[in-house]
């Protein structure tokens, strides 16, 4: 498997496993003692570490880092020339050669998330070849995304601090993005060429919902689109001040939309009661959420969440189901969206299909990556 490019150990793999600690550089041999490659141990939700080298005179140091950050650097030149999108994925963990660590540019500054101990063992080297690679770096950032107890969840760790909100650009629209405010900035740039689609195909002179709204930037890209009207539904409470933020960066006003702070399930009920239905209906849940009322998982739920959102779209409607599980592979999703219409009596038509965008590059070897699915359907 990692010779035919596969790039996670798993505790399968080893004869025995191994007891050296997490971020250890080790060799991997076969049962001839032949080399196979160099990988590094580090325990996450994925497996027991990541290949780094199947090249046996490749020494994992600071210029190893380096290349990877030069070669990443290069195949994204067109998005860092692109004065319209100003945020985007610089180097995606295993897709450009390194599993467990993420870089997202947001402006010249860049956010980098450490997925395990392992790989945060090599933080100072990792920094300095980023550093010595990428030219016009303003400040860094990083998230932990493993559990620690002496690490802060984010943190300021290089150059000048990001102003707040930082304003990023993403095709012409302008988002607020705050860098050192937990896990999240704001958006999700894996959405970019979604965004794009709401705002040139299903925007014009519609009604739009967007149900599990974050901060409201589906909504943003179809009233700049020409939506007549959108409405923002989701159950936190900081969803307000921030999705009526991102109206107001983009000089509209966000008194002539509607935003809700209430559970989506709730807002189907009372959109029933009302008799409100919509041209485009925006749906992206988490993976997995809880809340006083109930427990959502899209493995479970999403069909189901699916027929709740037909009975309030429009006969020639259109819903944009996504997705950023894991778990659940494409032919599944595909049957989440097969069952729910079948249940409703209803005919649909699939208008387009996203996965991620160029820059959140894959390992071919490894489909798992390969993580989000939206389909555009037509309703009827």
């Amino acid at each position: 498997m990692v010779r035919d490019g596969y790039p996670v150990l798993l505790k399968e793999d080893f004869v025995k496993e191994p007891i050296e600690s997490e971020g250890t550089v080790v060799e991997l041999l076969d049962d001839n003692k032949k080399f196979v490659a160099r990988a590094y141990l580090a325990k996450q939700n994925k497996g027991d570490g990541w290949i780094l080298t199947l090249n046996e005179n490749e020494k994992i140091d600071q210029s190893f880092f380096e290349h990877l950050f030069k070669q990443a650097a290069a195949e994204r030149v067109s998005l860092k020339e692109n004065e319209q999108t100003t945020a985007y994925r610089f180097f995606n963990g295993e897709g450009d050669g390194l599993g467990g660590l993420t870089i997202d540019m947001y402006a010249d500054y860049y956010v980098f998330s450490w997925y395990s101990i392992g790989i945060y063992k090599h933080q100072q080297t990792i920094l300095k070849a980023f550093l010595s690679a990428v030219p016009n770096v303003k400040g860094v950032y990083e998230k932990i995304r493993y559990q620690s107890k002496t690490k802060p969840e984010t943190d300021h760790i290089y150059g000048e601090e990001a102003p707040e909100p930082l304003l990023i650009k993403e095709n012409g629209i302008t988002y607020a993005t705050y860098l050192n405010d937990g896990l999240m900035t704001g958006i999700f740039l894996d959405q970019r060429n979604v965004r794009n689609s709401i705002l040139e195909n299903y925007s014009m002179d519609k009604t739009v919902l967007n149900t599990f709204s974050y901060t409201g930037a589906f909504s943003v890209a179809a009233a700049i689109g020409g939506a007549s009207h959108t409405t923002s539904v989701d159950l936190a409470n900081r969803s307000l001040e921030k999705t009526k933020e991102q109206f107001e960066v983009n000089n509209l006003d966000p008194e002539l939309q509607t935003i809700r702070v209430m559970d989506v399930f709730d807002y189907f009920r009372y959109a029933i009661r009302k008799q409100l239905s919509f041209d485009t209906v925006i749906v992206d849940p988490p993976s997995f959420a809880r809340s006083k009322k109930r427990t959502f998982s899209v493995a479970k739920d999403y069909t189901a969440l699916l027929e709740d959102i037909i009975d309030i779209t429009n006969e020639d409607g259109v819903i944009i189901a996504s997705t950023n599980a894991a778990n659940i592979s494409t032919e599944r999703f595909e049957q989440f969206i097969e069952n729910a219409f079948d249940n409703k009596g209803m005919s649909y038509q699939i208008l387009e299909k996203h996965t991620l965008s160029e820059d959140f590059k894959i390992n071919p070897h490894y489909p798992q990556s390969d993580y989000l699915k939206v389909y555009v359907i037509r309703k009827g």
